[in-house]
């Protein structure tokens, strides 16, 4: 079910959103074929950790990371991919992994990449495996305001790096 808090914000901002339901699953590109969303409208937040504070980043779930790109647009090398025992308590309304891009909502920065800002509708976890959100972009950056970087490359490019190495 759609945590009540994405629900009633969502609502108290006028904003237009279907919700989906979809069997149990855990990773975002499953969810977009399973949704028949394209992995470039999917978006995934990825915790991460920025000089000691969690920050949320965003990215279509087609794409992957760039730990270096992401730390040279943050102008610091202290960036790394969050441990899940650093955030399971940051989001205490939503599944482990489930939480929406709305760090705004959990006192979380939020860094979209410059890829997700391209499509008009984005859909993304709404707190359970099992429910999803979309709606459309422009709605989702007038309510969360992240900062757009530059920090993703497709996920066929290169493998995953979660350490930045300088």
């Amino acid at each position: 079910m759609v945590i009540k808090k994405l629900r009633e914000y969502l609502d108290a901002n006028s904003v237009k959103y279907v919700v989906m339901s979809h069997s149990p699953s855990f990773s975002a590109q499953e969810i977009a074929a399973m949704t028949h969303i394209p992995g470039r409208e999917m978006a995934k937040p990825v915790m991460v950790n920025v000089k000691g504070k969690l920050a949320m980043a965003v990215l279509p779930a087609s794409y992957h990371i760039d730990f270096n790109r992401l730390a040279l647009a943050m102008g610091t090398f202290d960036v790394y991919l969050a441990a899940e025992s650093e955030f399971e308590g940051q989001f205490p309304d939503c599944e482990v992994g489930a939480m929406p891009p709305f760090g705004n909502l959990y006192g979380v920065d939020v860094y979209v990449a410059q890829s997700l800002t391209e499509d008009e509708v984005i859909a993304f976890n709404a707190g359970s495996h099992t429910d999803l959100v979309k709606m459309a972009y422009k709605d989702f950056e007038r309510l969360v305001e992240p900062k757009i970087l530059s920090f993703t490359d497709r996920l066929d490019k290169k493998p995953f790096q979660n350490r930045v190495f300088a």
